[in-house]
């Protein structure tokens, strides 16, 4: 049932909406970690989908916890929310009861239980969908340039060890006089190096924002860095600028170095220093330029197949499988580059531990070539499928009831009316606050009718209420804005739509991850 305006009156509603198999407790994933997820929510020009059969009576309480069912409440982890009372006029009846010649009806494609229009279970810590990313510690934070926060990951150190390893014994070759000190000064190499890095990704990082895209962190790591940019450019040509700025950045970085050795001794510590710092640019800017994704050349090879085909998704593809092809040629051919010599070392004829660490190199480098590959064409088919998230769709059928109804009363008006959440309103039929559903579930049956249900309901505050309209990342950005369990639904005249579950959400966010384009 809609509680329109606060009257606790039904709507009739259309005769669209959605089937709701039953939820399942999701983890997060992602950005892995996709849970296994339950039938979602059918475009909204399904048929309407609820339950035949007599309607549990007075007394039928939702199942205690512990009870399996098909619940709705979300799993232990973080999500969004948000919300504000929407204002009603008149006070609500005490039986928000359908009239006989309008039937309530779930609006357009709500889910609705097949066989209890309204039940209970799960923990009361549920919120909604959050991006894999934001559960992740991105390591020690740096900084905010552009109010961008940048971290180091833990991996970050052990390259920095090994950098000075390696880099320190090449320095004492060159400068013996130095003696222990030529690790002072790889350290030094090995941070200036990861200097250089941050500022490859801060290019990226300022392109993204001046075509206004959100960007959410930079994190240097094991090999490199990434910046984590939310959304999609829009044109080809704007994905184009936006890979390609990094390395030209690296190759701007290069051509200084340059220019400062040629000031210098190159036999002395700061041309050693500078010309491993541009060396080590011009490798970092020819590795990112190869054309395959994850790396920025993919990125470029995506923007020119999307803006010949049209597709971008065509061009995801594309760039994806090169990328996968990269890294099979990096697996087999660094090792035989090396070993032949064809890199400027000497070539070696038998198996020692330089080629074993060359093996393993190349063996990690194609593992994350192969990894992000992959995960660029996840994110994809995610972005390809998010505009299916509606929260018109997804929104369930809710009553609305006084603060101090009794619980069992409250879920018979509930079971009734065919609905699966309830609304508190005030004496003015005002929606004041969301009855948690995970709260029910800890209400053992026999307290129910001794127990209001405005004490297990959630006040509805900023955030909290959400506009019928929403879809896509617009719908999850709205709700990790503000983390809550349920949100109220609204229409754009204000009038009550019905509640929104964070975990109806969720589901139907890790359907759209695992459906096929």
């Amino acid at each position: 049932m809609d509680v329109s305006g606060g009257r606790g009156q039904p709507r009739p509603g259309n005769d669209e909406s959605a089937e709701h198999t039953g939820p399942e407790a999701p983890a997060p994933g992602g950005t892995g970690d996709a849970p296994t997820a339950p039938s979602a929510p059918t475009p909204a020009d399904a048929k309407d989908a609820r339950p035949e059969g007599p309607t549990p009576d007075a007394g039928a309480p939702a199942p205690e916890s512990g009870t399996p069912q098909d619940t709705g409440a979300a799993p232990d982890h973080g999500a969004p929310d948000r919300g504000a009372p929407a204002h009603g006029r008149d006070r609500a009846p005490e039986h928000p009861e359908p009239p006989a010649d309008r039937p309530a009806r779930a609006p357009a494609g709500r889910p609705e239980h097949p066989d209890h229009p309204f039940v209970h279970s799960g923990s009361g810590k549920g919120q909604a969908p959050q991006r894999p990313e934001e559960r992740r510690r991105g390591g020690l934070l740096m900084g905010r340039p552009f109010g961008v926060p940048v971290y180091v990951a833990p991996s970050w150190f052990l390259v920095a060890i090994l950098i000075t390893w390696v880099f320190g014994g090449q320095i004492d070759r060159v400068l013996p006089e130095l003696g222990a000190a030529s690790y002072l000064v790889s350290l030094f190499f090995a941070v200036a190096f990861y200097a250089s890095v941050l500022v490859h990704e801060l290019a990226h990082t300022l392109a993204a924002l001046r075509f206004k895209l959100p960007v959410r962190r930079i994190q240097l790591q094991f090999f490199g860095g990434v910046s984590e940019i939310e959304k999609e450019a829009e044109t080809p040509g704007r994905e184009f600028v936006l890979a390609f700025v990094g390395p030209l950045l690296s190759l701007v970085l290069a051509g200084l170095f340059y220019l400062g050795l040629l000031a210098v001794d190159p036999s002395s510590v700061p041309g050693v220093l500078l010309a491993g710092l541009m060396v080590s640019n011009l490798i970092v800017a020819a590795f990112n330029l190869l054309p395959g994704l994850p790396l920025d050349g993919g990125r470029m090879l995506r923007a020119v197949v999307w803006a010949i085909t049209g597709k971008p998704m065509t061009g995801t593809v594309a760039a994806a499988w090169v990328g996968r092809a990269l890294a099979v040629c990096v697996l087999i051919g660094l090792p035989l580059l090396t070993q032949s010599g064809a890199l400027g070392s000497d070539a070696v004829d038998n198996v020692g531990m330089d080629t074993v660490l060359d093996a393993l190199l190349a063996a990690i480098l194609a593992a994350i070539i192969w990894t992000g590959a992959g995960n660029s064409l996840r994110m994809a088919r995610l972005r390809e499928h998010l505009p299916e998230l509606r929260a018109r769709t997804l929104t369930r059928r809710a009553v609305p009831v006084e603060s101090d109804t009794p619980l069992s009363e409250a879920l018979r008006r509930a079971n009734a009316a065919g609905a699966r959440a309830l609304v508190v309103v005030d004496a003015d039929g005002v929606p004041v606050s969301l009855v948690r559903e995970a709260a029910i579930v800890g209400v053992p049956e026999h307290r129910r009718p001794w127990v209001p249900a405005g004490t297990l309901a959630q006040d509805i505050t900023d955030g909290m209420r959400v506009s019928a309209e929403l879809a896509g990342e617009e719908l999850l950005d709205a709700l990790r804005a503000t983390p809550a369990t349920e949100y109220l639904v609204v229409e754009e005249t204000g009038e009550i739509y019905g509640v929104l579950s964070a975990a109806d959400v969720e589901r139907a966010f890790v359907k759209a991850m695992a459906r096929p384009s």
